[in-house]
């Protein structure tokens, strides 16, 4: 991988990397915050997916995690949101479809399961470089995000128990087979079968048996996209039929944008820290 940027930020170093990708079919960038704490080991992994419109960037210049990750030791890693390029398919005129709203799952549609495997990407192949090239235990991962993010975050941890300790979102898109936002943007990438999209909504793998052992969600009160994509009862619902403690702030006056998430930034890297310095079981 190659080293687009390196700056030293509270005692560690972010970092900015690109590199090719098989499953996104050309190459990706990627960030990385290092605290200081990994010049002398390995240090646990904090995934954050961005959501819709997002590049690796924006959390990066507005998401204030730096001080918090310092305090607590723990690596930050910010993925870039859809693959990119001239030869990727995209719909410019759409902001919630193609290049920056990849949705985090791998398409099953010509042309975009050329490009389109943002799950892939992350889960195995992004997650296998940084294994290999940077100071991080991969025994000890936990993963929230925004948005789209969330709804990554959260599919990420349902169907892959055991492997984060602990998922967290920021106002997550928590059912988007029946989001209006997102459900044409599955049925580009996935094809008309819903059946085949259950396994990338919350919901709906709540509702199939896939459990985690608890979830944290900030979501504003504000949100101009509370009622017609994100829908957090519906999260509320599921987990409490199936028994998952879901702490839910609804936090009144505020919005979608990343001056919410800042808000709340530090508050989640210290829960998610917690629960990375548990001994494994």
């Amino acid at each position: 991988m190659k080293q687009l940027s390196a700056s030293k930020s509270f005692g560690g170093i972010q970092h900015v990397y690109s590199h090719p990708s098989e499953a996104c079919g050309g190459d990706m960038t990627f960030a990385v915050y290092l605290p200081p704490q990994a010049a002398d080991g390995k240090v646990p992994v904090l995934w954050y997916l961005s959501g819709l419109t997002c590049t690796h960037q924006n959390v990066m210049d507005k998401g204030e995690y730096r001080r918090a990750a310092s305090e607590h030791g723990v690596a930050v890693i910010c993925p870039d949101t859809s693959p990119r390029g001239a030869d990727v398919p995209d719909e410019k005129d759409n902001w919630q479809f193609g290049q920056g709203a990849g949705f985090y799952l791998d398409a099953t549609q010509a042309p975009f399961s050329t490009h389109y495997n943002m799950r892939r990407y992350i889960l195995s192949e992004l997650t296998d470089l940084v294994g290999a090239a940077l100071p991080v235990d991969l025994e000890r991962q936990a993963i929230f995000g925004h948005s789209m993010g969330g709804h990554g975050a959260l599919t990420f941890a349902l169907t892959n128990p055991g492997r984060f300790r602990s998922v967290s979102a920021f106002a997550p898109i928590v059912q988007p087979s029946t989001a209006d936002w997102s459900r044409p943007a599955f049925e580009k990438y996935l094809g008309p079968d819903e059946a085949a999209w259950r396994v990338y909504d919350a919901v709906s793998l709540i509702e199939d048996g896939r459990r985690v052992d608890e979830i944290l969600v900030d979501q504003g009160t504000a949100d101009q996209f509370l009622d017609s994509g994100l829908r957090p009862w519906l999260l509320a619902d599921a987990c409490l039929m199936a028994g998952i403690n879901l702490s839910l702030h609804m936090r009144e006056g505020y919005d979608h944008s990343y001056n919410f998430i800042s808000t709340f930034m530090a508050d989640h890297i210290a829960w998610h820290a917690a629960r990375l310095a548990l001994v494994a079981k």
